[in-house]
């Protein structure tokens, strides 16, 4: 009798099902409970959209700290009530194109039976975490199909798509620009099977020599696209929008002082800094970035990429998320999206005991922060220090340990590049 997973039909079509129960479960909870199932986010981005249906910016809109395109794809939100969940919808739709798109870089890329690709992407399509924040408003899903459209466009050799995508990427929420130097790195002769590589290689070890042989037609193109997309792209929102476009797309994000739901051990510095702002003109908030971007956008990339270009771009991303000065529970689904294609050959799933663990630890320490959180927000009692602060070091030293593990499986990998692959494990 042919198993579940063995049927594309019947994977995609649970995907669909949990996010329509959890949509109209939605709507029950915020007709009913005070305590709402949207998120406040989604709120902002259905005014934002409702100011722009009017002839006004987005930005009206305090708080709307993302780029004009996002009000525009929601602007049937502002037609009347009944389209006000337009945009979870749309969210949704996104989670199951992503996860799509993971089943056809498992199939074609990593060479997958059909039945353990939908295994591997149910851990996206299936995820009740996953389609939860969707639901409720959040726009995560479109990054999801940002990215593994990106990772499918490259491992398929469409560098021009690739590019396109990228700078879309970036202009949309600025963290995909990590994964550029890992492509760009990865995309020598050998794995983007241009037939152009010398035999004499070995001989040429002068600088010129590196930098022509570095400088190949495909890296070229993803630059250039990619440059020119996200260029385009903010060209014409500064002239519609002008500064305040900059302001709070980019510049924003960079002394951002955010401590409400924030995951990350600088939470209560960043609470200090937002209700006593002292005289120094040295602000952590915007020096926290430093060991971060080290880490996802250069470190990571030039030890690992040519090992395994998705597990690599997992490493970035939850290297970034965790050392970010705001972490929350949305962020944690620009990793997850990545686990369909390091899980197979990790040792997470290799070993169980390490997996049990590491998953244990995970979730203790986020309910441990969680019940830290609710006691402050919610019942009012001061929980910063010692609770709150102590939570979030315990969970931020879990996620360093499983960064440890993704680092090291992923380095183990033998060095044996293939044409027109994307692992070699």
């Amino acid at each position: 009798m042919p198993s579940f997973f063995s049927s594309p039909l019947l994977v995609f079509s649970a995907a669909i099902a949990l996010r329509v129960i959890l949509f109209f479960y939605g709507l029950w909870q915020d007709a009913n409970s005070p305590l709402k199932y949207t998120d406040i986010d989604y709120y902002v981005f259905t005014d934002a959209a409702r100011f722009t249906a009017h002839g006004h910016s987005p930005y009206d809109r305090e708080t709307y700290r993302y780029t004009p395109l996002l009000a525009w794809m929601l602007l049937p939100t502002a037609w009347s009530s009944t389209w006000f969940s337009f945009g979870k919808v749309l969210f949704a739709v996104g989670d199951i194109v992503a996860g799509w798109l993971i089943v056809l870089v498992l199939r074609k890329s990593n060479q997958m039976s059909m039945e353990r690709a939908m295994k591997f992407a149910s851990i996206w399509l299936l995820n009740p975490m996953v389609a939860t924040i969707s639901t409720r408003g959040s726009s995560e899903g479109l990054l999801g199909v940002m990215v593994i459209a990106l990772l499918w466009a490259i491992t398929q050799k469409k560098i021009f798509l690739a590019g396109i995508i990228l700078g879309l990427g970036v202009h949309f929420k600025i963290y995909p620009f990590i994964y550029a130097p890992s492509i760009i790195w990865w995309m020598d002769d050998e794995h983007i099977g241009t037939g152009k590589q010398s035999k004499n290689t070995s001989k040429s070890l002068d600088l010129i020599s590196l930098a022509k042989r570095f400088c190949n037609g495909p890296r070229i193109t993803l630059t250039i696209t990619s440059l020119l997309t996200f260029t385009s792209l903010n060209v014409l929102m500064y002239s519609i929008y002008g500064w305040p476009f900059l302001q709070h797309t980019y510049f924003h994000h960079v002394t951002r002082i955010d401590h409400r739901h924030n995951f990350s051990p600088y939470n209560t510095l960043l609470y200090l800094s937002s209700s006593a702002p002292g005289p120094s003109s040295i602000r952590l908030e915007s020096l926290a970035f430093i060991p971060q971007l080290f880490l996802s956008a250069l470190a990571l990339p030039l030890l690992l990429a040519k090992k395994d270009l998705p597990s690599t771009m997992l490493a970035q991303t939850f290297a970034f998320v965790t050392f970010n000065k705001v972490c929350t529970s949305q962020y944690f689904l620009w990793y997850m999206v990545f686990l369909p294609f390091y899980l197979p050959t990790s040792s997470l799933l290799a070993r169980k005991s390490l997996g049990i663990s590491a998953a244990a630890l995970w979730v203790s320490t986020q309910a441990l922060w969680l019940q830290q959180g609710f006691q402050l927000e919610f019942l009012v009692q001061s929980t910063f220090v010692p609770g709150l602060w102590i939570a979030s070091v315990l969970f931020f030293l879990t996620n360093t340990w499983l960064l440890g593990i993704i680092v090291e499986d992923i380095g183990s990998v033998s060095k044996l590049p293939q044409k027109g692959s994307i692992k070699t494990r």
